[in-house]
């Protein structure tokens, strides 16, 4: 299993397809149209990459090697155990990653919000919520990924020393890095509370006595 996220790229011969996600062979191929009208307008320097996995076409500018459609570009899908309210805030920043990397953060700054409350916090004040998680025991890393969200987030809508008006890589690590939250403080708990539940009571039992000595 290719777990690693391989961001699409001009004439790769396999990547992480940016509509369904999967890594997958990309069967290329380039437009052959000619000029329309007296306008000057070609679809000449059009390429497309079509995945193996889902069948669908992404579109790319052959002289810039850049992808115009789909818009998501290269930021990865969610944690599918996102709560649905993140899920669909981190999507919409998916969708504008290309268009506006100010946006997307902005956006993910919110799912970081978000995601506090359904931690047990209040929700009103992201940095208050993380510090209270720090004393929690909060993974130094986590916190880390926290505040790096928060921050940019913050700055690519208040005036500050960060811009990402023309920089969308930065805008597509801040999505690897929720993932990173979402895997840390969501999807490792719930997998280990599921694994722990095949434990019989008794054993259980026996733990708890353990742990109150």
């Amino acid at each position: 299993m290719h777990t690693p996220q391989t961001a699409p790229s001009y004439g790769g011969s396999s990547f992480n397809c940016p509509h369904c996600g999967a890594f997958a062979e990309m069967q290329w191929g380039s437009n052959t149209s000619t000029s329309y009208g007296g306008d000057g307008f070609s679809l000449n320097d059009l390429s497309a990459a079509k995945c193996s996995h889902c069948k669908e076409y992404s579109l790319w500018i052959a002289r810039k090697k850049q992808m115009i459609y789909p818009f998501s570009g290269t930021a990865p899908l969610p944690n599918p155990d996102l709560p649905e309210d993140i899920k669909n805030d981190y999507m919409e920043a998916r969708g504008i990653c290309e268009l506006s990397p100010r946006g997307s953060a902005a956006l993910l700054r919110l799912c970081i919000q978000k995601l506090c409350k359904h931690l047990g916090e209040p929700g009103r004040d992201i940095n208050s919520d993380i510090q209270s998680l720090v004393k929690k025991g909060l993974n130094a890393d986590i916190q880390k990924s926290l505040d790096i969200v928060r921050v940019i987030g913050n700055e690519s809508v208040h005036p500050g020393t960060i811009d990402l008006r023309d920089d969308p890589d930065t805008a597509r690590i801040l999505f690897v890095l929720v993932n990173i939250i979402a895997n840390a403080l969501i999807t490792q708990p719930n997998m280990i509370a599921a694994t722990y539940a095949i434990i019989p009571p008794n054993k259980q039992q026996g733990i708890a006595n353990r742990d109150k000595t």
